[in-house]
């Protein structure tokens, strides 16, 4: 066993969207999913002996922080492996839980350390499994380019490579503040209450297949019409949820109504957003600078962040 290991994994941001989880063990995502993994976004994550005492250690960010979750996962990883105590030290390029899918990067990254740091001789269809436990979209985040999550394994395959269809992403980030209502506790509010939420099942399988065709035959129009309307069919999801959920700021709708302003100009270009702030322009190659500088022309945007798609989880030292 080396003594530190360390691994990187990039966010991924969804296509067609997932906000549920089944009443099963293992967080099995509610409906089929489909994304892409962003490159220039990273989480690092180093993973050392503990030198003294049982506890494991996790520092997030330069800070060191408890986190229920990752002993927990921690724990249920114990039960099938030799895993010792460790220093766990992550830390993002991007803003952490405001809407990047940090916590798919980051257990992406960190079962890619510990399978490596520990021997457990995981191939990636495992490691896949192991990610989706801690965050279900971490499952994705084990691979790079086109991701799906769907059943009946629920671990995540590569659909098409980057250099399939190189797209291009603009992230506007209109607040780096921490959201006050996490995923799952949100996902568990939406379940319970929205009046909307069993028509959202019944339409998720057409919505992937629609998607999957359309990477399948590099159709952006029709990737752009199942995307954005994937991603506010679940925003609409938490607006009517009780007490309803807002992951929006003003600089969020204005964005949303540039890049549509952006498209009716003869961009190719459209929108998706996760549970946060932050609107990420999915574009061609031809199209990013435009996009780019209007996005930045936005009132409340406080920070442009161009990106390809990006590559899977990896070692990068040990």
């Amino acid at each position: 066993m080396q003594n530190t290991t360390k691994a990187q994994a990039h966010p991924n941001i969804a296509l067609v969207k997932y906000w549920g989880k089944q009443d099963k063990q293992g967080n099995l995502p509610a409906t089929p999913n489909l994304s892409i993994t962003l490159s220039n976004l990273t989480t690092t994550t180093e993973v050392q002996n503990k030198q003294n005492g049982t506890a494991d250690e996790f520092h997030l960010n330069g800070e060191q922080v408890e986190d229920d979750k990752l002993h927990g996962w921690l724990q249920t990883l114990r039960k099938h492996f030799d895993v010792p105590a460790v220093v766990i030290k992550s830390a993002n390029n991007f803003p952490t839980s405001a809407g990047l899918a940090s916590s798919a990067s980051g257990f992406a990254a960190l079962i890619t350390a510990i399978n490596t740091h520990c021997d457990l001789g995981l191939n990636e269809e495992m490691r896949s499994n192991w990610a989706r436990q801690g965050s279900a979209s971490a499952a994705r985040s084990i691979h790079g380019g086109f991701v799906a999550l769907v059943p009946p394994q629920w671990e995540a395959m590569r659909l098409a490579p980057s250099a399939h269809w190189p797209l291009e992403v603009v992230v506007a980030v209109t607040s780096r503040a921490a959201k006050s209502v996490n995923s799952t506790q949100g996902m568990q509010r939406s379940k319970r209450t929205s009046p909307f939420y069993n028509a959202w099942l019944r339409g998720a399988a057409d919505d992937y297949s629609a998607a999957s065709e359309a990477i399948s035959t590099r159709n952006f129009t029709q990737l752009a019409e199942v995307a954005e309307l994937s991603c506010l069919k679940m925003h609409s999801l938490m607006l009517t949820s009780i007490p309803t959920l807002s992951y929006w700021t003003p600089a969020s709708v204005a964005c949303m109504d540039c890049i549509r302003t952006l498209r009716d100009q003869g961009h190719q270009v459209f929108f998706t957003v996760d549970a946060g702030p932050q609107i990420k322009a999915v574009c061609t190659a031809e199209s990013r600078s435009a996009v780019s500088a209007a996005l930045a022309q936005v009132p409340g945007v406080l920070e442009i962040i161009d990106c390809g798609l990006g590559e899977g989880a990896r070692i990068i030292d040990q």
